[in-house]
Parts: structure tokens; C-alpha cells; sequence
């Protein structure tokens, strides 16, 4: 990783330390809140409980339960919001977001048929898993002429963005198919996968694992990926590998966006409206922005399941939902500011 100037580094660790102190907030939150309330005076006794391994009070019981899907929340919404600020890098493009090439829509088709099989849900994981990373495939080989090119300027991923476009389209054409074919017995968990949803996603490390990795990649490029984005034309002549920077983008996004959709089902607007709001907010600088997005991403997804689990409990609500009706405005206010 490049050395951090001085001056950036004053910037940035505000704002990162605030950030975490959402996250952890957000974290709070979510172990108090569902259908039967931790007072605040019972949480740090039950936290204190959960992290010695003995949970002996319902409240740390609770804590428990609740800490799991919480963690699994926010490393999808770190994900999702780190691949939409890598995607739009890459793709010049202020709308682009993880699913703009269908890679998740190519996890839906292998989650769906899963479904429709009766498959177990490890099975129903592995599937969306294969889908996206096929999809993600058959981009490189179609669009690789337009990976290599040292051009970056914004015809130079045409290529790639119809291609995926086209992808998108056809996946989805399965996806309706299989819906219109399939049982009423199978159809609400299908339909809940396709709007995204948590419940009963198991905590798992190897999200995690993905996230971490994808962030020190992203942090290693983030003076590469400020070129792209402020000077592509003069990118290559400034030093930058700029075929060597959009393929890593592009694979690293992939895989970010197939972790997440393989654990949470297709959650939209994450990965749009948390880069854009980061950006509004702290500057379009990636060595800040990364940072900032993956702890914003994380932490709005980790409220937006709070609610979608708790607004009508015990009744749960698909998260994919709650995001939408929140991103939607969100986007459109950032939209009108940008105007102006």
C-alpha cells in the first residue's frame, strides 16, 4: 500500500473512527431489537456473556441469536457497497451498481433451480455460487478484448456492459420461467431469495474472508482506480496498468458480489446509494472512500434488517424490500442535489 499523505490522513481518521462507532452502534442495535426487547441495562452483562461462550440469561441468549444474523448483515452490505464503488471505477458510470452485469442475476438462476428442486440449503448456496461465478466467466471471454485494452476512456467498456446487459436479460428470462412453473409450496421461498432476505443465513468466515481480501486489494489500488475515474485518458501514460486495474476490478467485484448474493439473496440499492453517499459526504478520494463504504454499507444493512425483522414482528420482512424503499428516495435526494 502507498504511504498516506499527512493531510489525508488527518481527513481520513475521523471519519473512519466515526464510522466504526456507527458500525458498533448498528451492531447494538440489531441485539437489542425483535419481538422480545434487551433493555440497554441487560446488554453489556449479555455481551459479556456471549463472548466467554455461556450464555446464561435470555438476554444473552438473544444476544446470541440475533449477533449472528447482525454479522451476516453487515458483511453483505460491506461487500455489496465495496463491489458498487469498485463497479464504478470500473465502469465510469455513476449508475453502475454489483448487479448492472448480471452475475447476481446468474446466482439467482442456480439458487432458484436449487429451490425448485427441494435442494438442501448448502446446496441452494453452492448453486447461486456457480451461477454467478459462470456468468462472471462468460463476461471475461466474451468482453475480454475489452478487459485488455490499455483504453479507458468511457466507449472502452461498452463491450462489457451490453454483454452483461444481454447476460442479465437472458438470466432472468430463466428466472421467470422457473417462478411461473414452480409450486405454490416453493414459490414464497423463491420469491423471498429473488428480493433478498436473511433470515436463517448462517454466520459463515468465508465471507469474510472474501471482504477482507477484496478490501486490501482495493486499498492497494486506490490510487490507480483515482486515475481511472479522474484521468482516463492520461492513465496509462501516468503510470498505471490500466488493463492489468480494470481486469482486477472486474474479478474482485465478481466475487464480492456472488459472496454476498450467495449469502443474502439479490439485496438491491446497497451497492448504489452507499458509494454515492459516501462520495456526497467524504469526497470522491478511494483511499477514503473504500473505507468509508464497506463500514456505511455494513452498517445500513444491518439497521435495514433490524427493521425488516422487527417492524411488524413476529412477521419478518424480506430486507431486500426494506433497502428498496429506503434507497429509492435516498437516490432520487442525491440525484436532485447533483442537479443542482
Amino acid at each position: 500500500m502507498h504511504p498516506v499523505p499527512p493531510p489525508l490522513r488527518q481527513r481520513a481518521i475521523p471519519i473512519i473512527v466515526t464510522l466504526l462507532c456507527v458500525a458498533v452502534a448498528s451492531l447494538l442495535v440489531a441485539g437489542m431489537s425483535g419481538s422480545i426487547a434487551v433493555a440497554p441495562a441487560e446488554l453489556p452483562d449479555a455481551v459479556a456473556q456471549v463472548l466467554r461462550g455461556r450464555p446464561e440469561s435470555l438476554a444473552a441468549s438473544l444476544v446470541e441469536l440475533r449477533a449472528g444474523r447482525a454479522l451476516m448483515a453487515f458483511v453483505t452490505g460491506g461487500a455489496l457497497a465495496l463491489a458498487g464503488v469498485m463497479m464504478q471505477a470500473l465502469l465510469r458510470n455513476p449508475l453502475a451498481d454489483p448487479y448492472v452485469l448480471g452475475i447476481s442475476a446468474g446466482a439467482s438462476v442456480g439458487a432458484l433451480f436449487a429451490l425448485l428442486m427441494m435442494c438442501a440449503a448448502a446446496t441452494v448456496d453452492g448453486a447461486a455460487m456457480a451461477g454467478a461465478v459462470t456468468i462472471a466467466l462468460l463476461l471475461y471471454l466474451l468482453a475480454r478484448r475489452d478487459m485488455r485494452s490499455g483504453v479507458a476512456v468511457e466507449g472502452g467498456t461498452s463491450m462489457l456492459l451490453l454483454t452483461g446487459t444481454i447476460m442479465q436479460a437472458a438470466s432472468m428470462a430463466l428466472v421467470t420461467l422457473m417462478l411461473s412453473i414452480a409450486p405454490e409450496g416453493r414459490l414464497r421461498s423463491m420469491v423471498f431469495w429473488m428480493i433478498g432476505d436473511l433470515a436463517g443465513a448462517p454466520l459463515r468466515i468465508l465471507p469474510w474472508i472474501v471482504l477482507a481480501a477484496a478490501l486490501v486489494y482495493a486499498l492497494r489500488n486506490a490510487r490507480a482506480m483515482n486515475m481511472l475515474a479522474l484521468h482516463a485518458e492520461a492513465a496509462a501514460t501516468l503510470g498505471v496498468r490500466v488493463g492489468a486495474v480494470r481486469k482486477g476490478l472486474f474479478f474482485v467485484s465478481a466475487v464480492l458480489t456472488a459472496s454476498a448474493v450467495t449469502s443474502a439473496g439479490a439485496i438491491g440499492f446497497v451497492g448504489l446509494i452507499v458509494p454515492h453517499a459516501c462520495r456526497f459526504a467524504f469526497g470522491p478520494d478511494h483511499r477514503v472512500l473504500i473505507p468509508a463504504a464497506v463500514l456505511g454499507g455494513g452498517s445500513l444493512l444491518v439497521l435495514c434488517d433490524t427493521v425488516a425483522r422487527t417492524v411488524v414482528a413476529p412477521t419478518q420482512l424480506p430486507v431486500g424490500a426494506i433497502t428498496a424503499l429506503i434507497g429509492a428516495p435516498v437516490f432520487l435526494y442525491q440525484l436532485h442535489r447533483l442537479h443542482k
